[in-house]
């Protein structure tokens, strides 16, 4: 039986006797460009790849020679030829192709190894436009797609990302492919042209005078299976590199609503001044405490009164190391997740007494510049709600986005530096528990006036036996309409 699913299996492979290889990240290649030599595979490639394979001690045929052609255009054109694609496109069971490529001497290649220049990287690293463009890979991609196009009879390795992949192909039985393993490297080609055009489609399309792209193109690598969906009987999957962002050291599998609380604090608590301790409490994705004091223990217990209930079984995230005194408090109470950009090894210890506590160190602030909403038939992309993350803000301005991100302060100072020493005493959503009076912050204060900030307005209220009384009938209004959008000043 066993020789028999060997004899099947060995059927299925496709020898590796040319290999066309042609990158800009070299490392990493040495070991698999060995394996090959070592079963007898030719190589052809071109300029520094070809220098490199030599250093090895390899012998190359340069792609020149192949086509008879040069390297023309400054590089522009190096293996834009039919001896080139012609080899890599001939279907090996097709007597035309076959017969055309005897007629025209185009020799067959096996296996294509190339990558494309870093077109996102100089980008990033704000280059001129003419060093930009001129990332923009031609040759490469056209090899790409013309290798993953005939997988029956090539392999493609796009990417260093999948050299150990055709390592350990190669290393298993020798320079060969089977079906499903050209199919597979085909489906991660194929990856990596389609993400490259979005990317170069979207540094087009950056908006200038416009609101908003034309256009939404997302390519997204990586995947993370979670606990579940948004329901224990769904299943979750996260699109994106969440290691990047976090370290996890304690606690069970993320899950799908997890992640919803996490993106939301993330949001949150990247509107407040790092150097001041600040503590924001999440539940549902709304904030249901916030607090920024001297300390990080005084600033957690402020949050923690903004809504005590609520705070049950939510999440946790500050701006500042979390030590062993605020730790010992906050670890009282019942919560799913905690985030904060360090903890010393007391408050740790204090932490994971709870097996399934979700313990995150915060590595970075989220790049994303959109929140992307599909809606009703928009599984396709035909319908997107997007909203342009805005730019950091300080004073009034800043006190706006956080009524608008549904958090309201009591403000010790309504001046440039808002966060002197604010308390949430609401949330725009309402409190996460109804239990406690949308106005509970004025309800514990003496009857008498006080004042106030009604959009970014001075005001007085009065405070009276059985709760509250505006003299603006305008103002009035307005409370009785949007009661949140009223912080006190204390």
């Amino acid at each position: 039986m066993l020789k028999a699913i060997y004899k099947i299996i060995m059927s299925e492979l496709k020898k590796i006797r040319t290999a066309l290889v042609s990158v800009f990240h070299k490392d990493g290649l040495d070991e698999i460009l060995k394996k090959l030599h070592d079963d007898g595979v030719k190589f052809l490639s071109t300029g520094g790849t070809r220098s490199f394979i030599e250093s090895l001690g390899y012998e190359c045929e340069a792609v020149e020679d192949l086509t008879g052609y040069p390297s023309i255009l400054g590089g522009r054109v190096k293996t834009l030829h039919p001896k080139v694609f012609g080899g890599i496109l001939n279907r090996r069971d097709n007597e035309n192709d076959v017969a055309q490529c005897r007629e025209y001497e185009i020799p067959a290649i096996d296996l294509v190894i190339v990558d494309l220049y870093p077109f996102e990287a100089t980008v990033a690293s704000g280059a001129p436009e003419a060093d930009i463009i001129e990332k923009i890979d031609i040759g490469g991609i056209s090899l790409i797609r013309a290798a993953a196009k005939n997988f029956n009879d090539v392999a493609i390795v796009a990417s260093k990302a999948q050299y150990a992949a055709l390592a350990g192909m190669i290393s298993e039985h020798g320079a060969a492919t089977t079906l499903d393993e050209r199919r597979f490297l085909a489906k991660e080609a194929f990856g990596v042209s389609s993400a490259y055009d979005s990317a170069i489609f979207n540094y087009f399309d950056r908006p200038a005078a416009e609101k908003h792209q034309s256009a939404l193109r997302l390519a997204i690598d990586g995947s993370m299976s979670l606990r579940y969906g948004e329901n224990p009987h769904q299943e979750g999957i996260f699109f994106g590199k969440f290691d990047e962002m976090f370290t996890q050291l304690h606690g069970k599998e993320i899950s799908y609503n997890n992640l919803l609380d996490i993106d939301a604090a993330t949001s949150l608590i990247a509107e407040f001044d790092a150097a001041k301790p600040t503590v924001a409490i999440l539940k549902h994705n709304n904030a249901c405490g916030l607090a920024t004091r001297g300390t990080l223990a005084h600033a957690w217990t402020d949050a923690l009164a903004g809504d005590p209930v609520s705070a049950f079984g939510g999440v946790i995230i500050t701006n500042t190391e979390v030590d062993a005194i605020a730790a010992a408090e906050i670890g009282k109470i019942f919560f799913e997740v905690i985030i904060a950009p360090a903890y010393t090894d007391d408050a740790l210890a204090i932490l994971r007494q709870k097996k399934n506590r979700i313990i995150l160190v915060q590595l970075c602030e989220a790049a994303n510049k959109y929140t992307v909403r599909t809606l009703l038939n928009a599984a396709d992309g035909s319908m997107r709600q997007i909203t342009i993350a805005p730019e950091r803000a300080h004073g009034v301005e800043a006190i706006r986005m956080l009524r608008a991100s549904g958090v309201v302060p009591a403000i010790g100072h309504c001046d440039a530096d808002y966060a002197m020493a604010c308390k949430a005493i609401n949330a725009g959503a309402g409190l996460m528990t109804h239990m406690f009076n949308a106005m509970n912050g004025l309800h514990h204060r003496e009857p008498g006036p006080i004042p106030a900030v009604v959009e970014d307005r001075r005001v007085t209220i009065e405070l009276i036996a059985d709760g509250f009384h505006v003299q603006d009938p305008m103002l009035r209004l307005a409370f009785e309409l949007a009661p949140h959008r009223i912080a006190l000043v204390t």
